[in-house]
């Protein structure tokens, strides 16, 4: 019998089977306890060394992976390459190897470049872990909303999800296409068609064209930030007429044949994408979200290190020594 792995790095769900997406949501269920606890620990990877090498600002995401780390009794160290000499692959890569010369496991890496996880990955020996590369894939952020969906309504497949909003700048989008479809949602998007990536619908994605009726066809709206600071001039008339047509209001949602689960990866822009009365209201599991990407990126690094996922209940229930 082969035993499941992730293999040696975590790049995007693209590259992810059905039963590898399943096996990390699954391995996430034991470590949520751990974060309810006094005392927020585990001594699971004790002895390892793990590295967050941003190239973009970044708060939530790289607070997350800290959290993981530390809460699984790792070494963490911080390295912020935002504006400094590190641009080209090259030097990329002379800097990861650089700290791989100071034996580390592993990298946790965001960048402002598309395929930049996936090109360090294959040239260095430790485990590659991608935190957001370019407008190509986030995902952990992809799992840690599919393991929201399922704690909330009890499945993901069969489910119908649209991610609404600004579908072209969004590697959130992709990850969360890539692995919705794998475990069988049915997905949608629905933007402005300036935000709209050329041909998405050979992804296996339905389109829509207003927010009305993907709010109409919908369980679940995964609702996206407006990305002004990757924008030209022209992507949209302005912010205002973008919320009276696409913002994801209390009243639409008060239209809805079906109580919606309103998810957003953040940060919100409020009164843009999102009324403030949805975002703060029943519907929405924003907190939750956060909450989940702690468990969801234990799992990973946990499963990355040759944790076993038979062993993650085990490996939750054991205490630091000091405890």
């Amino acid at each position: 019998m082969t035993v499941l792995s992730l293999g040696k790095d975590l790049l995007g769900l693209e590259y992810l089977t059905k039963e590898q997406i399943e096996l990390i949501l699954d391995t996430a269920e034991p470590f949520k306890e751990v974060s309810e606890r006094t005392i927020k620990k585990v001594p699971t990877l004790r002895g390892k060394t793990i590295v967050n090498l941003f190239f973009e600002a970044s708060t939530r995401t790289r607070i997350s992976f800290e959290f993981a780390e530390k809460r699984l009794s790792a070494d963490t160290v911080n390295v912020a390459a935002l504006g400094s000499s590190v641009q080209k692959g090259e030097s990329l890569v002379d800097t990861a190897r650089n700290l791989e010369a100071m034996r580390i496991d592993m990298v946790v890496m965001r960048h402002p470049s598309s395929g930049a996880a996936k090109f360090l990955a294959e040239r260095i020996r430790s485990n590659v872990v991608n935190g957001g590369d370019g407008m190509h894939e986030h995902p952990t952020q992809g799992l840690l909303d599919m393991l929201t969906i399922r704690d909330r309504l009890g499945k993901v497949g069969g489910l119908k999800v649209c991610i609404c909003g600004d579908i072209l700048h969004s590697r959130v989008a992709r990850s969360n296409v890539w692995g919705l479809l794998k475990v069988g949602a049915d997905v949608a998007v629905c933007g402005p068609q300036s935000l709209m990536p050329g041909g998405i619908e050979e992804l296996g994605v339905i389109v829509f064209r207003r927010i009305e009726e993907a709010i109409e066809w919908a369980d679940v709206l995964n609702v996206l930030r407006l990305q002004l600071e990757r924008m030209e001039a022209g992507y949209i008339p302005s912010i205002g007429e973008y919320y009276r047509v696409f913002g994801v209001t209390l009243e639409r949602l008060e239209r809805a044949p079906r109580e919606l689960l309103i998810l957003h990866p953040g940060p919100m822009n409020r009164g843009v994408e999102i009324d403030s009365r949805v975002a703060d209201g029943p519907h929405s599991v924003i907190l939750h979200q956060v909450t989940n990407g702690v468990a969801i990126r234990m799992a990973v690094l946990y499963l990355l290190a040759g944790g076993k996922p038979e062993l993650a209940e085990a490996a939750k229930g054991m205490q630091e020594a000091e405890t």
